[in-house]
């Protein structure tokens, strides 16, 4: 029951800070904002208080899959953005994710060969990413909008965390870079704002997923030994590291 109340008390708080920071300061930054682990941190720490610390060590793998899978996720969005509506954009780029987790499936890889194919994946993905249309982004809200993204961000997580009774550490792991909140701003900027803005935010999405990496890299050697607290905030300082490098050397 209490981790529960964690569940359905943390994600609307998380998702009504990163849509108000893209308010504030733009689409790219909010994306950076948006690519630290708010989801999938707190879904890693669900399953090892209701799993167990050594299921949440063997999901990293799995997670790291899941990244891979998350890239494919945005480039699909943003390149299918330009010619098509929320939903099937959406639609199509949740079944990439599902084909390319279940190819990897196929490979008994080792860590360190996952994490480097996962950062390949991450800047091959940003070299190839489409360029936003040389267009004025008109600002657009609907009614009651932050309360309405708080509450899909709350039922994606308590649905992920409870399939991973039934799922096992690997398949947990892929789930848990699910692009829960990548799906909520990209279906809700493309919807009010187009797809200019969509491609804006999630190419910012993917210069943090540098950092995001590496935060779930690290808790495989730093679980082990430290407690959860102090692993998820040794790999955060990490993270926010790699974040400003990599906003200041991508342009």
């Amino acid at each position: 029951m209490t981790v529960l109340l964690v569940k359905v008390t943390l994600m609307p708080l998380v998702i009504g800070l990163i849509t108000l920071s893209s308010r504030k300061w733009g689409h790219r930054i909010g994306g950076m904002v948006a690519s630290l682990p708010w989801v999938a941190g707190p879904i890693l720490l669900f399953f090892i208080l209701e799993q167990g610390k050594t299921f949440g060590i063997r999901s990293v793998q799995g997670i790291l899959m899941g990244i891979v899978s998350w890239t494919t996720f945005c480039y699909s969005y943003a390149l299918l953005s330009r010619r098509f509506h929320w939903l099937p954009t959406v639609l199509i780029s949740y079944g990439v994710y599902v084909a390319i987790a279940w190819v990897f499936t196929f490979f008994t890889l080792n860590l360190f060969a996952t994490y480097g194919i996962a950062l390949g994946c991450a800047l091959l993905a940003l070299r190839l990413f489409p360029k936003p249309a040389a267009q004025t982004i008109q600002p657009r809200r609907l009614p009651f909008d932050v309360p309405i993204r708080m509450v899909v961000a709350t039922l994606f997580v308590v649905v992920v965390t409870w399939l991973a009774n039934v799922l096992g550490p690997a398949w947990s792991g892929i789930l848990t870079p699910f692009p829960i909140i990548t799906s909520i701003l990209a279906i809700f900027t493309h919807y009010l704002q187009g797809s200019t803005a969509t491609i804006l935010i999630l190419r910012g999405l993917l210069i943090g997923v540098l950092g995001f990496t590496t935060f779930f890299f690290l808790q495989a050697f730093l679980l082990p030994h430290f407690s959860v607290g102090a692993s998820f905030c040794l790999a955060l300082v990490v993270n926010l590291l790699i974040n400003i490098i990599s906003l200041r050397l991508v342009n």
